[in-house]
């Protein structure tokens, strides 16, 4: 069966491209060819521009995958003609005009546990374990913790133009204990974006803990967007 065979995988905050090391190796031996970004979460465009150097070492058409702020990512260079589709985990998908804060205080306040500090932002042990991964181990948290990339307090407040899932396939996985990006507002998201959704029983890191889940809706992206 043909196939899209490159896979771009592109990280939120607090993390780096290491998240997805459950889910490399399975994709390695199904044949594709992948890149994990390494944002360095200092502006859009930065970030944009790790992702473009990315797609610039490929051949042919790709996934772009986008975890939480990834999403936010792959929403804006996923126009780009050589992506043939979109798939979102728990991530951030903005329309014309919005930025993250117009997206997350529809749904809440911001958690105790982020420490501004010199214009990044800091998330706390105690956020690690009760925010973002509180499904995984005490040392993978602890991990977490200690290698977290610090994301520019600009990136909350810049907006979003041209989304990508107006016009390309895309999926989203829905995580049901989800404390970081809230589920309502994923369910929103991936409704309005008429994505193909699946729900998993997970915190904001389903490809650390339920990474055969997400590996199945990254194969089925690369076999749908031919």
């Amino acid at each position: 069966m043909s196939k899209v065979q490159n896979v771009i995988l592109v990280h939120g905050f607090w993390a780096d491209g290491s998240c997805y090391s459950e889910i490399v190796p399975m994709l390695l031996a199904e044949g594709y060819e992948v890149i994990a970004v390494q944002n360095p979460l200092t502006s859009l465009e930065d970030d944009v521009a790790a992702t473009k150097r990315a797609l610039d070492r490929i051949k042919g058409k790709c996934i772009l995958v986008g975890h939480s702020w990834g999403g936010f990512v792959i929403t804006t260079i996923g126009n780009d003609k050589r992506v043939a589709g979109l798939v979102y985990i728990a991530a951030l998908a903005p329309d014309i005009g919005e930025s993250m804060i117009d997206l997350m205080s529809k749904h809440g306040s911001p958690s105790p546990h982020f420490q501004e500090q010199n214009g990044f932002v800091w998330i706390s042990k105690e956020g690690v374990d009760e925010v973002l991964a509180s499904d995984l181990s005490e040392a993978r948290r602890a991990l977490i913790h200690v290698t977290q990339t610090t994301p520019s307090t600009s990136l909350t407040e810049v907006k979003a133009s041209s989304p990508a899932w107006r016009s390309k396939p895309s999926w989203y996985i829905l995580t049901t204990s989800d404390k970081a990006v809230p589920l309502d507002l994923q369910r929103d998201m991936s409704q309005r974006m008429n994505a193909k959704t699946v729900t998993v029983d997970s915190s904001h890191f389903p490809m650390i803990s339920h990474p055969k889940e997400v590996l199945e809706i990254i194969r089925e992206a690369t076999i749908s967007s031919q």
